[in-house]
């Protein structure tokens, strides 16, 4: 079996990868971090700590997890339905997944705000208010993250093969216990990753949050906004700053992610 190394194109297409993922993804990071590094200790904790960046922090954190919780339980269900069932009219359903990553954040944010505002289409029937307030900033990164977990789980579902569900059916086993001990271990590393995708999104959105949000700084103003701000008044530290840390925290749930996926694999390979 040819090593890798003796492939034709190995060292080409492998150093064409690593210059185009150093320009476009290493290069403006290295850049970020190296603005933030210029700064003294006590103007890096004098932003990172400012109570206004401790909210919207809290706000995009707290929101971001649980709509990708949300997400993860959902997505799982609308990709099981639409491999499994396939009802009628799956086809534009399974279209209608893909609408959030198709239509411009900015339009999904004005279309959640008009339907969820106190005399919306739905607003006016909810018994607590949504537009302009943290349920608000919920909403949209529920909107926006459904599909990562959608599309990640559904192509895992296609290729489990149903015999294997029907085995443990005949061997006796509940739907439930099929569910837990015979689908769910196929399914884990690609839920960790919808729910990643999806987490990692949320953190970082900004379009489809700042019209339903209202931006009301230590309630529903977003770290993305206030890195705006900061550019509009011209300080580049305090929004290099703020991306940064919104880097760090993307970084180290992603790992954390990671880590824990390779873990169950590694177990799962051993029983």
């Amino acid at each position: 079996m040819a090593t890798r190394k003796g492939m034709p194109g190995f060292r080409l297409t492998l150093g064409l990868t690593m210059v185009w993922l150093g320009l476009l993804v290493l290069l403006p990071l290295a850049a970020l971090v190296l603005k933030a590094a210029s700064a003294s200790p006590a103007q890096l904790w004098a932003v990172a700590a400012s109570p206004r960046v401790l909210a919207s922090l809290r706000l995009s954190l707290l929101a971001s997890l649980a709509a990708a919780l949300v997400n993860l339980v959902a997505g799982t269900v609308l990709a099981w339905v639409l491999v499994r069932y396939r009802p009628f009219g799956s086809g534009l359903l399974d279209a209608l997944v893909d609408l959030p990553f198709a239509l411009p954040t900015a339009v999904a944010g004005i279309a959640l705000t008009k339907i969820y505002m106190a005399d919306g289409w739905l607003g006016r029937y909810l018994p607590f208010k949504v537009a302009f307030t943290p349920a608000g900033v919920f909403v949209a990164l529920v909107f926006i993250g459904l599909p990562f977990v959608v599309r990640t789980v559904q192509p895992v579902l296609l290729e489990l093969p149903p015999e294997e569900e029907e085995a443990a059916a005949c061997l006796g086993a509940s739907r439930t216990r099929t569910l837990l001990r015979v689908v769910l271990p196929h399914l884990r590393p690609a839920l960790y990753t919808g729910f990643a995708l999806a987490l990692a999104r949320g953190m970082g959105e900004y379009g489809s949050v700042i019209f339903i949000s209202a931006n009301l700084p230590f309630r529903t103003e977003i770290p993305p906004l206030l890195i705006i701000s900061r550019l509009e008044e011209y300080d580049y530290l305090g929004a290099t700053v703020i991306a940064c840390i919104l880097l760090v925290i993307s970084f180290v749930l992603l790992f954390a992610l990671q880590v824990l996926q390779q873990r169950r694999g590694g177990v799962a390979r051993h029983v």
